[in-house]
């Protein structure tokens, strides 16, 4: 696909972001046709380059996981000349986007007001862990400490488990299409005003707001809703793995749980079961003989029982499993580049389904600095003006 017919075709991105909420933002800016220029620390680059060990060095997974379809300019924005390089690119921009700890942007000379003066249509856009103000405005923002203050981590099963962290970057994630999604409707809005504005998002807000049925009945009804602790809902270990089932949505889920699990009678018939509330107070009980029947055969064997009744069901999964699942490769999620360091790459593709334009890998992620000579070029510097940044350490 050309990157011209692509839905963001013209759209100028100067990446500041490192490790993943922003990057996972700016990747998908850059797969659906923005020219994502990522600015990067000369000899160290972004984090996400030095996060694992790996053979690969600068250019391991985790950075290439989340940074196709960019360009790399490695800056050194302390000092003057970097710090002009910086501005002739914004002048050019459409958005800026970073998210570093608050008042970082603005000490490096790149705050918002500071930008809308070279260029008054700027989308300025930011995450944070927490903000621009309150108690928590100082802190750096990081995955698992969001997990943490936004009462995510707390919520567990049930109080007899320990607290533990969320195994993948959920807060991360999260965030980073929060600040996809502030990017994109700025760019709708300047479409219309001719203005760029400031674009906010916090890991806080994002965790926050990722629980907005638990927070909307804790603040009205001061009841905590937990969805893992569904009396007819769980995960039951099976002779071979384990089963996940959902009992919801339907009339009577507990009747046709119990023909599923060929029990020999119906469940949803003894008067300690007949009602939602009396299955809350005995769940321990009802999830015993769940347990107990599961236990008795294969994984296979109860998601097809489980079907049978159209009671929701899935077999627990590996990473390695779901990666060679055949609707992921019908879906053509896993993608293969070529890479000028690392080779062959696997990763994951967008998953975002667009029928005329969709995206397709027009840069491989970058070696740090690859591009700085080509960018440079592209903002009005010519070679020998080039060659004195490189000389003076400012390019590297």
């Amino acid at each position: 696909m050309s990157a011209t017919t692509l839905p963001l075709a013209g759209v100028t991105v100067i990446d500041f972001t490192q490790v993943y909420m922003g990057p996972s933002c700016t990747q998908l800016l850059g797969d659906y046709g923005a020219d994502v220029i990522k600015v990067e620390r000369p000899g160290v680059g972004d984090l996400s380059r030095t996060s694992v060990p790996d053979r690969d060095g600068l250019d391991n997974p985790i950075f290439l996981s989340i940074n196709r379809n960019k360009r790399s300019v490695s800056v050194d924005t302390r000092t003057a000349e970097g710090k002009e390089v910086i501005l002739r690119l914004v002048r050019d921009a459409d958005v800026v986007v970073s998210n570093f700890r608050s008042g970082v942007m603005e000490r490096l000379g790149f705050g918002y007001e500071a930008l809308r003066e070279v260029n008054p249509r700027i989308i300025w856009a930011s995450g944070t862990g927490f903000g621009e103000e309150g108690p928590y405005s100082h802190k750096g923002g990081q995955d698992v400490i969001a997990q943490a203050y936004s009462g995510v981590m707390w919520r567990r099963e049930s109080e007899d488990l320990p607290l533990s962290v969320y195994p993948t970057t959920l807060a991360d994630y999260t965030t980073g299409m929060h600040l996809l999604q502030g990017i994109l409707l700025a760019l709708i809005s300047r479409n219309t005003t001719g203005e760029g504005q400031r674009v906010d998002v916090t890991m806080y807000d994002s965790m926050l707001h990722m629980q907005m049925q638990e927070a909307t009945m804790q603040l009205n009804r001061g009841y905590e809703i937990n969805w893992a602790s569904m009396p007819l809902s769980g995960v039951f270990e099976t002779t071979d793995g384990a089963v996940c089932m959902v009992g919801a949505f339907k009339e009577n889920p507990l009747r046709d749980i119990s023909r599923a699990l060929e029990l020999g009678e119906d469940l949803s018939q003894r008067p300690e079961f007949a009602t939602q509330e009396e299955l809350f107070q005995r769940r321990p009980q009802v999830q015993a003989i769940f347990r107990e029947r599961f236990r008795t055969n294969t994984t296979d064997y109860w998601v097809k029982a489980l079907e049978a009744q159209d009671i929701l069901c899935a077999p627990v999964r590996t990473l390695v499993d779901a990666l060679e699942d055949e609707q992921t490769l019908v879906n053509q999620m896993v993608l293969e580049m070529q890479h000028p360091a690392a080779g062959a790459v696997r990763t994951l593709a967008a998953p975002i389904r667009l029928s005329s334009t969709p995206f397709g890998v027009r840069h491989v992620p970058p070696r740090l600095g690859e591009h700085n000579a080509e960018v440079l070029r592209e903002h009005g510097y010519d070679d020998e003006a080039i060659a004195a940044l490189v000389e003076a350490g400012v390019l590297r």
